[in-house]
């Protein structure tokens, strides 16, 4: 009987493998995920524009040189006064003043501005701090300048830590400053950065945590009002706080030697 026993260990496991199919089935992928379509933006402040080859920005620590002529604040908003500012509230996107901050939030894709049109900006050093909730990938937020409705310049700052300056010239987009990643941009939310901005005659100095990011010179506008955006570029909501904004004068008589970082 263990002769037996042998003889089937040794033919019939061979036998046993033979019955084996010779090429087994591939296991089935599974199906892909069809696309769910974005909601539709009713609001569209600003139309796409081509998006353009990074290039890799240092940051520096701000000096006197890069913001120079800052003289007497002209204004101090604690946001305690909605009237300075648009406001609107609906269920796509709001624009609100409540506890000494103004906050913006919208749905996918659609963006949002509030400005504050009771004065006129020409030469002026301004700060105001983003407090970013909701915010990711290409969502953005910043400031804009010198606006006179439907002309202004924008910077823009990104989720996914880019910086870059549009001009909207009649509704129509153009990007002045390329987007360059910086260190001092939050990489989404949560996250806070002070933004500041030097503007005299033709050249503009973005700061962000004070410290100087890039210059850019651009006299199209040379004045108007200031305001702030907030922008979903996709499938999530989008909401930022800013508060505490302080302007002052600048007298400054240029050409001096614009600083490289």
């Amino acid at each position: 009987m263990r002769r037996i026993f042998i003889l089937f260990l040794l033919f019939g496991f061979p036998l046993l493998a033979s019955c084996l199919p010779l090429n087994p089935l591939p296991a089935t992928q599974p199906p892909l995920p069809s696309d769910t379509p974005l909601p539709t933006a009713t609001i569209d402040w600003f139309p796409a524009s081509p998006t353009p080859t990074l290039k890799v920005l240092p940051t520096t620590t701000a000096t006197q040189e890069m913001n120079p002529g800052i003289g007497k604040q002209i204004i101090n908003d604690t946001f305690s006064n909605a009237k300075l500012w648009d406001t609107v509230n609906s269920d796509l996107a709001s624009a609100t003043i409540k506890n000494k901050r103004l906050t913006l939030a919208v749905e996918p894709g659609v963006s949002i501005a509030s400005l504050r049109r009771d004065v006129t900006l020409d030469n002026f050093y301004a700060e105001i701090t983003a407090r970013i909730s909701l915010c990711r990938a290409d969502d953005n937020y910043g400031i804009i300048i010198r606006s006179t409705g439907v002309s202004f310049y924008r910077f823009i700052l990104s989720c996914n830590g880019l910086i870059h300056v549009e001009r909207i010239k009649d509704s129509v987009r153009q990007i002045i400053y390329e987007p360059v990643p910086s260190g001092d941009v939050p990489p989404g939310a949560p996250g806070e950065v002070q933004i500041g901005i030097w503007a005299v005659g033709g050249e503009m100095r973005i700061f962000l945590n004070g410290r100087y990011q890039f210059s850019v010179s651009e006299r199209t506008f040379p004045s108007g009002a200031f305001g702030v955006f907030t922008q979903s570029k996709g499938d999530t909501p989008v909401t930022v706080t800013f508060s505490d904004l302080k302007v002052y004068e600048v007298d400054y008589t240029a050409p001096t030697k614009t600083p490289v970082p």
